[in-house]
């Protein structure tokens, strides 16, 4: 994947092999749709980057400069999707945190990935992952470098036809898609997983918390989830992307999914490239 990078405000594709985030994951990312020279969703992506920031401990970003260096990597670009990845900076080794860490920063903008609009108007397979979320409340929600989860989850399954997977917690609790947060409509309630264990708390399922105030937050059973009535993910790249099944269960896109993909397109967002 090749895209435009800025390293610390300077054109470069490589940082040094001392780097915590490299050797640590010690760090935290951001990917950021944008249109043109916009990005709807920029304010709820800088707080929970401050956010985690704090949380890490890590000395927070200048969201102005990061504005700037995301104009420069993505002029010209009629759609794309900006990453931010803040490291803790070089460090000895060992987990000790530096004395005085100065933060590694990386902006880099990439042509936005395909969908295709039949994904929009009929929704995506999906699957249960066998891999169970670890529980740690200090990382929940927050989007740090670590996504070997994610990835060894990924990794279970190749048919093209299945998009998407779910994943539980260590108690067998629905917390997400590997890729995406989740919302169920069960037994005529709106709901989206709680993320105080596990989890990434998504900037896109914030826009819809914010936007539909019926939704709640909870535990979510897969049981539960195999018999909603309606399910659909929310992320900030690809937008409000309808389930239309769950292994040997099936939906259909209803009333909600097709609203919040309204207020997609009412935010700036397209629903045919991505969301």
């Amino acid at each position: 994947m090749t895209g435009r990078l800025l390293v610390d405000g300077a054109p470069a594709a490589q940082v040094s092999a001392l780097d915590r985030g490299l050797a640590y994951g010690d760090g935290l990312f951001e990917s950021i749709r944008f249109v043109g020279a916009t990005a709807p969703l920029w304010p709820r992506h800088m707080q929970r980057l401050l956010d985690g920031c704090a949380r890490l401990r890590i000395p927070a970003p200048d969201p102005a400069q990061l504005w700037r260096e995301a104009l420069e990597v993505s002029r010209g670009m009629a759609a794309s999707v900006l990453r931010i990845t803040i490291t803790r900076g070089l460090g000895e080794r060992g987990y000790g945190l530096p004395a005085s860490p100065r933060p590694t920063r990386v902006v880099a903008a990439f042509v936005p990935p395909s969908v295709a609009g039949e994904v929009y108007a009929q929704g995506v397979r999906m699957r249960v992952c066998n891999i169970r979320l670890a529980e740690q409340p200090l990382l929940a929600g927050i989007k740090h470098l670590n996504r070997l989860e994610q990835v060894l989850a990924r990794a279970e399954w190749s048919d093209p036809a299945v998009a998407e997977g779910v994943l539980l917690d260590s108690h067998g609790r629905v917390i997400s898609a590997t890729m995406a947060n989740l919302f169920a409509l069960v037994e005529g309630t709106w709901l989206t997983p709680a993320l105080d264990r596990c989890g990434v708390a998504g900037v896109a399922r914030a826009e819809v918390l914010a936007a539909c105030p019926q939704m709640r937050v909870g535990e979510l059973t897969l049981a539960e989830l195999r018999g909603a009535d309606e399910v659909f993910l929310s992320s900030s790249v690809r937008g409000i992307v309808p389930v239309r099944s769950l292994d040997d269960c099936d939906y259909a896109p209803g009333a909600m999914s097709r609203h919040m993909q309204q207020h997609w397109r009412e935010l700036g967002f397209s629903m045919e490239q991505g969301g």
